[in-house]
């Protein structure tokens, strides 16, 4: 029923593809390799072609032949020939991995967005550093009336409360911190 042709007679007929497809079909591994001898050349250098990478289109061609091992019924041969049939293939299969391996756009070409600023943050960072060493310059006294009065938002006179200090006294300790701040900081 098949002819049995050699490597070199690729051009074959319409009715020889079909019956190589339905010996395929019917699992028989040997009308694969007889398909395989005929077009994996033609499929090779498509992939080739649109992949410009050798192994890359090595793999394509065993993917085509694959879902042809698996599907034989997908080439219609009232639709053209199985030769351009695989062709097409080949490059959709191409570009299919072409597209997977790199993406549409360059990462030059990508603008990313955000609200994060990061001079502004780098100097904010800078500038706490400082205040907190000037924080640290201070009495005892100054900056725990300091702490007390901005960080957990205690009036005076809860301070004064709580430290057992007069009110007076609260006062000119936190006067004369917040004044020895701004020295430091128009230094």
């Amino acid at each position: 029923m098949l002819r049995m042709y050699s490597k070199s007679d690729r051009q074959g007929t319409r009715e020889e593809d079909v019956a190589l497809l339905a010996g395929v079909e019917q699992g028989d591994a040997g009308a694969l390799t007889l398909l395989f001898d005929k077009y994996s050349r033609l499929v090779y250098s498509v992939a080739l072609r649109v992949l410009h990478d050798a192994s890359a289109a090595e793999d394509v061609v065993q993917e085509i032949f694959m879902q042809v091992w698996r599907n034989p019924r997908a080439f219609s041969a009232d639709r053209g020939s199985l030769g351009g049939w695989l062709a097409i293939l080949a490059r959709n299969r191409s570009i299919d991995v072409q597209r997977r391996r790199r993406p549409s756009d360059s990462v030059e070409d990508v603008v990313l967005t955000s609200s994060f600023d990061l001079a502004a943050t780098a100097e904010k960072n800078i500038l706490l550093e400082k205040a907190q060493g000037w924080i640290e310059a201070l009495s005892d006294e100054q900056r725990e009336t300091l702490r007390m009065a901005f960080f957990e938002g205690l009036t005076h006179a809860e301070i004064a409360d709580k430290t057992g200090s007069p009110l007076g006294t609260i006062k000119t300790r936190i006067r004369r911190a917040l004044q020895t701040l701004r020295k430091a900081a128009e230094a």
